[in-house]
C-alpha cells in the first residue's frame, strides 16, 4: 500500500466481494434480478468485481453516471432518480446506445418524455411507500392510470413496472422495524400489481434499499432488488442492524495532526469535504460522525471502544478517544474512521482512495 500523508478512502476488496456474493446468492434464493446501485462506489473497476457473481444490470443516480458506466461495457441501465427533463438531448444520445430506463411520477412529464425521446425507453414508474422524498402515493390510482395512457399511446414508451425505494428503513431503530416497514412497502405494491398485472403482463416491482434487501428472506411479489450501499457498508447499517462491523468494507484513513489530553481530544486532518456532515446519533445522545479502528498490516482493527469522530468542520476532525487508549494515538501517525455514510464518503474521496 502506498503511503498514506492525507485523507485516503480505504476499501477492501475481500469484503467486498463477500458482501457482493452474499446479496448475490440471495436474490438467486428468491428468483430475483439483481440490479445493484452503483452510486455508492461509482467506480469501474469496483464494478467489473460484480460481473463474476452474474450481474449485468445496474441502477445509478444521474444521466452523468449512466453514461460513465456505459462507456465501461454496462448496457442495461436503470436512472434511479425521477427524470430531469433538462437532459432530455444527454437521455436520447445515451437511449441510442444502451437499454435504458428512466423514472416518472407525473402525467406531465411523461407527456413530455412521449413527444421528445427519440429511441425505445424503459419507463417505471416510481412509488412513494412512506419515505414521503418523491414518488406518488400507491393509492394514486388516477395518475398512475393517466401515465398509463400515455405510455400505450406511444411505442418508444416502454412500462416496465412500478419502482420504490424504502428509504424510511434509513430511520429504523432496529432489524424488526426494518422488516415492518419492507412488510408494510409489499403490501402496497402487492395491490398496484394485481391492479395493473392483466393489462401489463410483463410489469416487473423494482424495490431498493439495503437494510431491507440485507436483513429480510421474504419478497414476495418483488421481481427485482436494487441495494447499493451493501457493496461497502458503513456505521449507519451497523447502528440500524443492517451488518456487523466486520463487514464494512471501507474505512478511510486520515493523519493525526494534534492532541488535546486536558480533553481527551485527538485532531485529524479529515473533515466535512471528506466525510461528509452526516452523523447518526448515540443512546447518549451525542453525535457519531464514524467509529474509529486501527490501521495495521494493510488492514484496520475492530473499533476501538467509546472512541469516535465526536466532530467535523471543512478540513479537521475531532476524535473523541477514551484516556485507555489515548497515548496509542501519536501525532504523525495514520488512524482509520469507519464512515457513517460510505456512499457519500466515497463520492467525496473517489479521486483519492486505495483498493487494498
Amino acid at each position: 500500500m502506498k503511503k498514506i500523508i492525507s485523507p485516503t478512502f480505504l476499501i477492501d476488496k475481500k469484503k467486498c466481494l463477500q458482501n457482493i456474493k452474499n446479496m448475490a446468492l440471495k436474490a438467486r434464493r428468491h428468483n430475483l434480478k439483481l440490479s445493484p446501485h452503483f452510486k455508492t462506489h461509482q467506480s469501474a473497476e469496483i464494478g467489473s468485481w460484480f460481473r463474476d457473481f452474474g450481474i449485468n444490470s445496474i441502477a445509478v443516480s444521474s444521466v452523468e453516471m449512466a453514461n460513465y458506466f456505459a462507456k465501461n461495457g454496462w448496457d442495461d441501465i436503470t436512472i434511479a432518480f425521477t427524470v430531469n427533463i433538462l437532459e432530455t438531448d444527454k437521455i436520447n444520445k445515451l437511449a441510442g446506445n444502451i437499454s435504458l430506463n428512466l423514472l416518472v411520477e407525473s402525467a406531465e412529464v411523461t407527456e413530455f418524455l412521449s413527444n421528445h425521446l427519440t429511441y425505445v425507453t424503459g419507463i417505471f414508474i416510481k412509488i412513494d411507500t412512506g419515505y414521503h422524498r418523491t414518488g406518488l402515493s400507491s393509492e394514486n390510482t388516477a395518475e398512475i392510470d393517466k401515465i398509463l395512457a400515455i405510455i400505450k399511446s406511444n411505442p418508444k414508451l416502454t412500462f416496465k413496472g412500478f419502482l420504490v425505494h424504502a428509504g424510511h428503513t434509513y430511520f429504523a431503530k432496529d432489524k424488526n422495524e426494518i422488516l415492518e416497514i419492507q412488510k408494510k412497502t409489499i403490501v402496497q405494491l402487492s395491490r398496484l400489481k394485481e391492479k395493473y398485472i392483466n393489462n401489463w403482463h410483463d410489469l416487473i416491482i423494482s424495490y431498493g434499499d439495503t437494510p431491507s434487501c440485507s436483513l429480510s428472506e421474504n419478497f414476495q411479489g418483488i421481481n427485482e432488488i436494487r441495494p447499493g450501499n451493501f457493496v461497502f457498508y458503513d456505521v449507519m447499517q451497523y447502528h440500524i442492524g443492517s451488518c456487523t462491523t466486520d463487514e464494512i468494507g471501507v474505512a478511510m484513513a486520515c493523519p493525526v495532526i494534534a492532541k488535546h489530553p486536558e480533553r481527551n481530544e485527538i485532531v485529524i486532518y479529515g473533515g466535512a469535504i471528506h466525510f461528509s456532515k452526516e452523523f447518526i446519533t448515540s443512546d447518549n445522545g451525542y453525535k457519531i460522525f464514524g467509529y474509529i479502528v486501527k490501521i495495521e498490516n494493510n488492514n484496520w482493527s475492530a473499533p476501538v471502544p467509546d472512541a469516535y469522530l465526536s466532530s467535523v468542520s471543512q478540513e479537521h476532525g475531532i476524535i473523541k478517544m477514551p484516556e485507555k487508549y489515548f497515548y496509542d494515538f501519536n501525532v504523525g501517525d495514520i488512524t482509520g474512521i469507519l464512515p457513517v455514510h460510505s456512499c457519500l464518503t466515497a463520492n467525496l474521496m473517489k479521486n483519492n482512495s486505495i483498493i487494498i
